[in-house]
């Protein structure tokens, strides 16, 4: 119990004014906990920004795709088919004609009619069917050798996804709405493509699921492949409508021929065949090096910035007393300051910066040629394009430019993009091990992994500032605890001196 006043003393005044002095230390402990948890928050923004590079060669920069310096086209009969020139495309002119597309696998039911969704369960269709039946607790399909069991509740929607969802069944099953049929089609295509389905309506228990439409109206247990003839050769046989040839992806989409001898039905006659030409275009591999080159500045900026970034150390994190003497952009401006250097000469961010400039300068000879060179010393390694060279050099030889970005075939993993995503993926595992970041997420908002060096000491910095604080309490109470004994003393001695003056009074009354 605190009693104030009969001093005439400010105790509460005296006491934060005592405990002002006490608090030093616990500023200073949470303003260098204020100061860790700053760089690793500029740990965590620069591994955002070496993630995203990193991922983007991964998935872009750094796929065949992304350097593809060919094109191929189609005139003739453009509906027949759609062509997509890979990367190492040969510009050979290509005639080619679609005598026969490769077919699935296939069975369709008759169909229970117009009006019929799918959202309609197998009890619902039994009724729509004959509503005078009963309605069987299950229906049956063996599909594969795989055995399907459908309980009368489930959607014709869920049917379908039961089918669909089972690999084993090597089938995939659709439902229209129009005219009420279900069909199922093997996955596969050609002569790889097989579908058997079982009749189970013998099975006291169970009706087969395609009894509830109607029945089957047209099976057909085997695909069909695809039969094209390209230049002079005649014959040629795929299992599936998507193949290669000469390094371009050819889709098939229709047929090119029709019947022209009705005395033989199997004499085919070449009708509108479709024509690829193939030719060297450097728009894409140009804009992916530029694109590249962009953000490997932009990157390797950020990191020059954040090393040579002043550090201000007259400004030291702000304490609450201090924050709630100063209006809002005045903290903010402060606090710019204090946050400023956080990785000044940081050695992981030193290091990554030499290793891509070196990675750079191993091949600067190389990239020279093509137009791509670096700055002045001050520009700290930054690129430059000659897009013109660069365009040139892409169109006489691609090839050597995707080895040179890319790694050849035989080697795929030394082209320059593959030794910067050695480099990223370092620097990244060394944030990890110090910041607690991940080189498996580049969000801002990622959580930090405490086993980390930076996590540790900001685990003691916790237990230092509560042992602290409690410190603090304790002394407080302490201080309170004196001057209440002080109080208390000098109360007890007010009493005694009023007491014996009206003593002294009394007895000077009396005499």
């Amino acid at each position: 119990m605190r009693i104030n006043g009969f001093s005439g003393m400010d105790i509460d005044s005296m006491v934060k004014s005592m405990m002002t002095a006490q608090r030093v230390p616990l500023d200073k402990l949470t303003q260098q906990k204020q100061v860790l948890q700053w760089q690793r928050d500029s740990y965590r923004e620069l591994n955002s920004k070496v993630f995203t590079l990193s991922n983007t060669i991964f998935k872009n920069y750094g796929l065949a795709s992304g350097m593809n310096s060919y094109k191929s086209t189609v005139t003739g009969n453009t509906d027949a088919i759609k062509v997509v020139a890979n990367a190492n495309a040969n510009p050979i002119p290509m005639t080619v004609t679609v005598k026969q597309l490769a077919t699935q696998a296939s069975i369709e039911t008759t169909g229970a009619g117009y009006g019929l969704k799918s959202s309609a369960t197998l009890a619902e269709l039994q009724t729509k069917l004959d509503s005078a039946a009963p309605i069987r607790d299950t229906y049956a399909l063996r599909i594969n050798n795989v055995n399907f069991s459908f309980d009368k509740t489930l959607s014709i929607s869920e049917v379908i996804n039961k089918i669909n969802a089972d690999p084993d069944a090597k089938a995939t099953a659709k439902f229209d709405e129009l005219t009420g049929k279900l069909t199922i089609l093997s996955k596969e295509f050609g002569s790889e493509a097989e579908l058997k389905i079982t009749d189970d309506a013998a099975n006291n228990k169970n009706s087969t699921l395609f009894d509830l439409f109607k029945g089957v109206s047209q099976s057909i247990e085997t695909g069909k492949q695809a039969k094209v003839k390209i230049n002079d050769q005649d014959n040629l046989k795929f299992d599936s409508n998507i193949i290669t040839v000469n390094g371009v992806q050819i889709t098939l989409l229709a047929t090119t021929t029709s019947m022209t001898d009705s005395t033989n039905p199997n004499y085919l006659s070449d009708d509108k065949p479709a024509k690829i030409s193939t030719q060297t275009d450097s728009t894409k591999a140009l804009e992916t090096i530029k694109s590249f080159i962009n953000d490997y500045n932009d990157l390797l900026g950020t990191l020059n910035s954040k090393i040579s970034e002043e550090r201000y150390k007259d400004f030291q994190p702000l304490t609450d007393e201090q924050k709630s003497n100063m209006t809002e952009n005045d903290i903010k401006l402060w606090e710019e300051k204090a946050k400023s250097g956080m990785l000044k000469n940081d050695q992981i961010v030193k290091s990554t910066i030499n290793n891509m400039r070196m990675e750079i300068a191993n091949k600067l000879g190389q990239l020279g040629a093509i137009g791509i060179t670096t700055g002045q010393y001050y520009e700290n390694g930054k690129l430059y394009l000659d897009e013109t060279k660069l365009k040139t050099a892409l169109e006489n030889d691609p090839q050597a430019i995707m080895d040179l970005f890319q790694g050849p075939a035989s080697a795929s993993n030394t082209g320059i993009m593959d030794k910067l995503r050695d480099v990223m993926d370092v620097t990244m595992t060394s944030f990890a091990d110090k910041a607690g970041t991940t080189k498996y997420d580049g969000s801002l908002n990622s959580l930090y992994k405490e086993e980390s060096s930076m996590g540790r000491m900001l685990k003691d910095y916790n237990k230092r500032i509560l042992a602290t604080q409690n410190r603090l309490t304790d002394m407080e109470a302490r201080y309170y605890r004196q001057f209440t004994a002080m109080e208390t003393a000098m109360n007890k001695y007010n009493a005694q001196s009023s007491s014996l003056l009206s003593s002294l009074g009394m007895s000077s009354n009396q005499s």
